[in-house]
């Protein structure tokens, strides 16, 4: 799941002078700091404070309102068919949600 939008970053780099960025690979980005050869990572506490600004991207507001459609299917089913078993899924599918928003390494 893609917990940035690569605009998010751009514009920080922007403002801080930081060029060339790139996406190592998920939620893992590198820029040429001010004055540097090589290129580095974005730190974490930045990363932190743009996600704190900036809230949930497009990918976790989909999975989130899945989540919740889900949630309130399987309530109904529950109560129609008489049996736990939809809920019980849809418990499993929010549980599985809920650990992939997470964001790691942050």
């Amino acid at each position: 799941m893609k917990h940035f939008h690569d605009e998010w970053i751009q514009e920080w780099c922007d403002q801080n002078g930081w060029t060339d960025l790139f996406r190592e690979r998920c939620n893992h980005y590198w820029a040429f700091p001010p004055g540097a050869v090589m290129p580095e990572p974005i730190p974490n506490k930045v990363l932190r404070l743009i996600k704190a600004e900036k809230g949930l991207s497009s990918d976790e507001q989909i999975w989130l309102t899945t989540a919740i459609v889900v949630s309130a299917i399987a309530l109904i089913s529950t109560y129609l068919f008489m049996s736990p078993m939809p809920i019980v899924l849809a418990f499993a599918f929010d549980a599985i949600t809920v650990g992939q928003l997470e964001v790691e390494g942050i």
